[in-house]
């Protein structure tokens, strides 16, 4: 199918043209044909390059966790860093030996070839992914000005003789069958043979094997790379040959990995006038923006590339110093930024005040919550009561159940989401403080729900995790929310269950214990042997306002911890790097 993509996308940029299929790609069969011909009907009524990205788009989302791209804003990002380094000369031919879909360079283009015409040359191993790239860059900037190859770059380094003004790099990490035995001398290792666990270093002394004399390279890489013992002597090598021109530390989320802080290593062609100077480091891992209400941090991008911009042109951000590299240069070689940058806490006086306004506001929270809960007491002996089982109000039609389940091929979207987008919950990201949205989007999610593919919520549903482990219970009060596997809907009759009271009933940790298979280390719950109490409806809607007031208290109570630690880290940093006083 990436094929039938690649093939439509190629047939759209340039319909007239009759283009050469490569040996190495396989052939369509007459039902893809069939397929290119409904994309090329498509794009009569629709632009060309609209149709390409929704198909591209889809087809990516149902291949997620097999092939990892890199964002636009770390591409646009890089390209930044490339112009600045290069203080802005002209571009002929920008290249990147590990191109993927093309998301590199066509950042490139738009970077590039407003001014003049730029030569875009790509190589992947994976034919699929290289057909694409070239469709997609045919279809931004034309056939003429792209060129994309299908083969091993290490192996067989197709791009060898080829003197690129700027390469632009999202390597392959932690490979091991990288070529390590039979590339043994081969002449781009400049600066040492690498390590079998140093693929990375591979690619660096590609790129710069590849660079031409005034030519600049941005390469994203594992932290790892910066400090690990194996690679210390290549290092060692691209500092004193004046190879390494910069190292910038983003912040988690920036890429895939998106728990993992990556690194930017800036190159130039080894060049010995340079050799024995200084490195810029760059820890821009801070640039991120206020957590949200669910905790999660997005990067700050625009504030990312004001420092790192800053830093290239020779200002003094936060986050940023200038080494020597005679003073790098020992036992570790150890590049990561943040061994190196100086302690600074940029925080004013007024931001402080403001951390501390909202410390008083969140313990104000915690207490009226608290003093609302104070006057229940334990009653002694315990009134009897009846209980009733899920299954058996589902019995009744007091209840209705309903399961969450897979989801439909492509619909599945990774990344902020938009206005229109539907949240996705999971129990695998359950808790998960930080790191990319899953959703949806509301056509897909009206769809799905319509031809009962889907499970999502309203206001007022409950909510039931069934694994033993992330057990819980909740109303919904954010719908609409699709649910995946191992989640289960509760929606009541209201006039006959107070959702409140339920959940109440349903979310305590003995309940699961009594309803829970225990058949395996992943047990799970059967939500129809959760029981909760047998009461009339006026005293279920009591004890739900109770239930509410529990969990406001809950909130309050994370809120004020989560304000909390993060100004006693405040305050900490500050007294660390002695700028703490009192008033």
């Amino acid at each position: 199918m990436g094929l039938v993509i690649a093939e439509a996308g190629l047939r759209l940029a340039s319909p007239a043209a009759s283009l050469p299929w490569p040996e190495y790609v396989p052939q369509l069969n007459a039902g893809e044909h069939h397929l290119v011909d409904e994309a090329m009907r498509a794009g009569l009524t629709h632009t060309g390059g609209e149709v390409f990205r929704v198909l591209l788009e889809r087809w990516l989302s149902t291949h997620v966790r097999q092939i990892s791209t890199t964002p636009a804003p770390l591409a646009d990002l890089m390209t930044v860093l490339a112009d600045e380094v290069r203080e802005r000369r002209p571009v002929r031919r920008v290249a990147d030996p590990a191109c993927g879909t093309g998301t590199l360079l066509l950042a490139a283009a738009r970077q590039w070839s407003a001014r003049e015409p730029v030569r875009l040359t790509g190589c992947d191993i994976d034919p699929v992914l290289g057909r694409l790239a070239a469709a997609r860059l045919a279809l931004a900037v034309g056939h003429e000005q792209v060129e994309i190859t299908a083969a091993d770059t290490l192996r067989d380094a197709p791009d060898a003789g080829v003197q690129a003004d700027v390469i632009l790099c999202n390597p392959p990490a932690n490979e091991r069958d990288w070529g390590h035995a039979e590339l043994a001398t081969d002449r781009r290792w400049l600066f040492g043979q690498p390590p079998r666990t140093e693929s990375e270093l591979a690619w660096v002394q590609h790129v710069a094997s590849v660079l031409a004399e005034d030519g600049a390279a941005v390469v994203l890489l594992p932290p790892a790379v910066a400090s690990r013992r194996a690679g210390r002597r290549i290092r060692a090598g691209l500092l004193r040959a004046g190879a390494l021109q910069a190292v910038v530390a983003l912040p988690p989320g920036a890429a895939p990995p998106y728990g993992v802080g990556l690194h930017l290593w800036v190159l130039r062609a080894a060049n010995a006038s340079r050799g024995q100077g200084r490195v810029l480091l760059v820890d821009a891992a801070d640039c991120r923006h206020t957590p949200t209400e669910g905790g999660t941090q997005v990067v700050d991008w625009d504030g990312l590339e004001e420092r790192v911009s800053a830093a290239l042109r020779g200002d003094d951000p936060p986050g940023v110093v200038t080494v020597p590299v005679v003073d790098l240069l020992g036992e570790e070689t150890d590049l990561t930024p943040a061994r190196h940058v100086p302690p600074a806490v940029a925080i004013s006086g007024v931001e402080l005040s403001r951390s501390w306004a909202r410390f008083d506001h969140a313990l104000v929270a915690v207490r009226d919550a608290g003093q609302a809960l104070r006057p229940l007491a334990s009653v002694h002996p315990p009134q009897a009561r009846t209980v009733v089982s899920v299954g058996e109000l589902e019995a009744a039609d007091a209840v209705a159940l309903m399961s969450g389940g897979p989801f439909p091929d492509g619909a599945l979207r990774r990344g902020p989401r938009p206005d229109h987008g539907v949240p996705v919950l999971m129990t695998a990201h359950l808790g998960e403080g930080q790191g990319e949205q899953w959703w949806m989007a509301a056509d897909d999610v009206e769809r799905g729900e319509r031809e009962r593919e889907l499970t999502v919520t309203s206001f007022g549903d409950i909510v039931v995790v069934t694994t033993f482990t992330e057990f819980d219970a909740w109303v919904e009060s954010s719908a609409p929310v699709v649910l995946g596997p191992h989640l289960q809907r509760l929606r009541v009759d209201p006039e006959r269950l107070d959702p409140w009271f339920l959940a109440a009933c349903l979310r305590v940790r003995f309940n699961a214990r009594q309803a829970g298979t225990h058949a395996s280390v992943s047990s799970r719950v059967d939500v129809r042997r959760l029981r909760a109490l047998r009461l009339p409806i006026d005293e279920q809607r009591r004890y739900g306002a109770i239930h509410r007031q529990l969990v406001e208290f809950e909130r309050a109570a994370a809120g004020l911890s989560a304000i909390s630690g993060a100004l006693s880290g405040t305050l900490s940093e500050l007294l660390a790097v002695g700028q703490i006083g009192t008033e």
